[in-house]
């Protein structure tokens, strides 16, 4: 037989280890463009320089 918890968790407590594992997939990977220095989106566009 599993063992059984001998408190019940929260929901405020539940509710954060949800988000900070929404938190840490949600995170935008962010590059440094090569022509101007500037922090990018990866596979996009740089906003500031156009390239």
């Amino acid at each position: 037989m599993a063992p059984q918890p001998k408190r019940k968790h929260s929901t405020a407590r539940k509710g954060k280890r949800i988000l900070a594992r929404k938190q840490e997939q949600s995170l935008p990977q962010l590059v440094v463009c090569k022509n101007c220095g500037k922090r990018k989106l990866a596979q996009q566009v740089c906003k500031n320089c156009n390239k």
